[in-house]
């Protein structure tokens, strides 16, 4: 259907009923993202995270800023693992260096319109070394480095000022974690 910087494809299908025999044919277009991973930056012996603020065209029409704070993330370059998009990506938008990378979780973002798949991640960082603005300027990317206390970010999502799930769903593992991160990581 469309195959630009992102891509869509159309699917004639049917499936199984869960009251026996087959559903009509369905005609279903799939936003094809495929997957990415995304990082929560933890520095454990401050107590810090580091959150990155950037314009976002799916924030526009809503009754707030287009630039959010977020995660570092990136797509998966095929062939590329998970931790390999975290290391490149953390350097690329933030200037930072990751240690020890725990995984959080692997979930899909939406299945009833995409396929898309995220590598949910904390990383271990030294926040001091974190500043400034990132990003590739080929890809358009224009990214504000925001280092803030973790009580702060989770301020941030009671309040909605964080308000996209990969931030959500990481700090508020953070939450959950935190005591044990401060105890490994410090």
């Amino acid at each position: 259907v469309y195959n630009g910087f992102f891509k869509v494809d159309r699917y004639r299908l049917s499936h199984r009923l869960f009251e026996g025999g087959w559903s009509a044919v369905l005609q279903r277009e799939l936003f094809v993202r495929g997957d990415a991973t995304c990082v929560l930056p933890y520095d454990a012996k401050t107590d810090q995270v580091i959150l990155l603020e950037q314009f976002r065209v799916g924030a526009l029409g809503h009754d707030q800023t287009p630039w959010l704070l977020e995660l570092v993330a990136g797509i998966n370059d095929e062939g590329e693992t998970p931790e390999n998009v975290a290391r490149r990506e953390g350097a690329e938008e933030a200037g930072i260096e990751f240690g020890e990378l725990k995984p959080i979780c692997q979930y899909l973002v939406s299945p009833g319109g995409t396929n898309e798949k995220i590598h949910l991640y904390c990383g271990q960082v030294d926040a001091s070394t974190a500043h400034g603005v990132h990003g590739l300027e080929h890809e358009g990317e224009d990214i504000k480095v925001h280092v803030v206390s973790a009580q702060q970010a989770f301020n941030h999502v009671v309040s909605g000022k964080i308000n996209n799930a990969a931030s959500i769903i990481a700090l508020q593992w953070l939450q959950l974690n935190r005591n044990k991160l401060k105890a490994e990581w410090s």
